[in-house]
């Protein structure tokens, strides 16, 4: 058996692992890649494969990293099944048609304004095309063993967000388990990952390998930049993601409001994704912990913004509130229209709330950079800019070591670190190498694992 690292490696995005015994093919998930230049540029390249004999993909979730290469894939002319949980099929009946339609209008924008080397600017794949390419996918409930050819597979819930698995195959005699993006132990939504069963080999996600989550109290530190803003007399811009992350702040902000620990500022989710995404957790509250009281809580407390008039309408508003809009990492979305006009104002706060993988404008922002460029146009920074710890939807290093101790794997158990940027896999590696009873190493791309 084979195992070919064809994205994931060495960054955040991109993941693809190519499975191959002597008579099946499957890709273990089937990402784009985000953020810098030169890992955006690997989706336009041709993949080292031939699409005609990958027997399956297996998707551990619906983030787009993991995801949001399928719709090419099918453009491609792949039409092989892809196995996931149904909570992520829902979530991406969502996310990739508007991954396609995001890309439609950028390349418009692009085209029309002449940003960039282009003169026709054409996307990844359009929207019709993800919603093609939707017709492949099908369910699997967690811990249902099915088979693709020779290879056993199963899923079991990773936390993280709705439907995220890790996945665990049965071939040649090994068992191979794919840890997919871990959620934590004690996270506001979600609950914790299954325990892994033993393992011949495991490729294990290192996004916060070289760190360890704040403990400080996210209610906390989230009320004290609502309540700031508020006394500036500014508005609070919040990148989102829109799966998991907008959710989780639509939850703590109607709770900070119900315990008066904030003022009932308006509250506007500009995201028709992320409204969406609201309502499918809201209908598969057995996968998470918010009951059907806390759900409709959510929704009460904030008002969703569905139409663009509506959004470019919030412009006009002239007392505090709050805008949570996508993207999490402020690559795309309507946050940048509200960027581009709030930004240069010393009352706005900009609160990031999750990891920012280098390259992208929010990883640039933290950085403290003076200036930012949206839709062509450099925007000075005279806002605050912020970040609030303690709502990552990943496990940090200890989360992870605890939930491999508490598996059920032999101590000798190599382990490939994956999914992460280098100097946290190269932390990663080290401290479990000292602190735990594992071996690891860190995988390279397009790298060959024979087993």
């Amino acid at each position: 058996m084979n195992i070919t690292f064809l994205g994931g490696t060495q960054t955040v995005t991109g993941s693809k692992y190519l499975v191959e015994t002597q008579s099946t093919k499957i890709l273990i998930d089937c990402g784009l890649f985000q953020g810098y230049k030169w890992l955006r540029q690997r989706n336009r390249e041709p993949l080292p494969l031939d699409i005609a004999t990958i027997d399956a993909i297996i998707l551990t979730h619906a983030h787009l990293d993991h995801s949001g290469y399928i719709p090419a894939f099918y453009k491609k002319g792949y039409r092989g099944p892809v196995y996931t949980h149904p909570g992520s099929l829902a979530l991406c009946e969502i996310l990739l048609p508007d991954s396609g339609h995001i890309q439609e209008e950028d390349a418009k924008f692009y085209k029309k304004h002449q940003i960039g080397k282009h003169d026709s600017p054409e996307p990844l794949y359009d929207e019709q095309t993800a919603k093609e390419c939707l017709s492949l996918f099908h369910e699997v409930d967690f811990e249902q063993p099915f088979k693709v050819g020779d290879v056993e597979i199963k899923l079991q819930s990773a936390g993280h967000i709705l439907g995220a698995s890790s996945v665990i195959i049965k071939a040649q005699g090994k068992v191979i388990g794919f840890s997919g993006d871990v959620g934590r132990p004690d996270d506001i939504v979600m609950h914790p990952p299954s325990k892994l069963p033993k393992l011949d080999l495991l490729l294990l996600e290192s996004t916060y390998g070289d760190r360890l989550h704040s403990r400080e109290d996210p209610y906390h530190q989230l009320a004290k930049v609502v309540n700031d803003t508020a006394h500036k007399g500014g508005v609070l811009l919040i990148p989102s993601f829109c799966v998991g992350r907008a959710q989780t702040l639509q939850y703590m902000l109607a709770r900070l409001i119900v315990d008066h620990k904030i003022p009932k500022l308006p509250i506007y989710i500009d995201s028709p994704m992320a409204i969406k995404v609201s309502d499918i957790y809201c209908r598969h509250r057995q996968q998470h912990k918010l009951n059907t009281q806390q759900c409709q809580l959510m929704e009460a407390m904030n008002t969703y913004v569905k139409s663009v008039e509506d959004s470019k309408a919030l412009a006009g508003i002239r007392v505090p509130h709050i805008i949570i809009a996508g993207s999490g990492m402020a690559t795309g979305g309507r946050i940048l229209h509200h960027m581009k006009h709030l930004l240069s104002d010393h009352r706005t706060t900009l609160l990031f709330s999750g990891y920012q993988a280098g390259g992208t404008r929010g990883a640039k922002l933290i950085r403290g950079e003076a200036t930012v460029k949206i839709h062509g146009d450099w925007i000075p920074v005279k806002a605050k800019v912020d970040m609030i710890e303690g709502l990552s939807a990943h496990g940090d290093h200890q989360d992870i070591l605890n939930w491999l101790m508490e598996s059920d794997l032999d101590k000798n158990t190599p382990i490939i670190l994956v999914h992460g940027e280098e100097p946290a896999l190269e932390s990663f590696r080290d401290y479990l190498n000292q602190h735990s009873p594992f071996q690891a190493s860190v995988a390279t791309y397009k790298s060959i694992l024979r087993l």
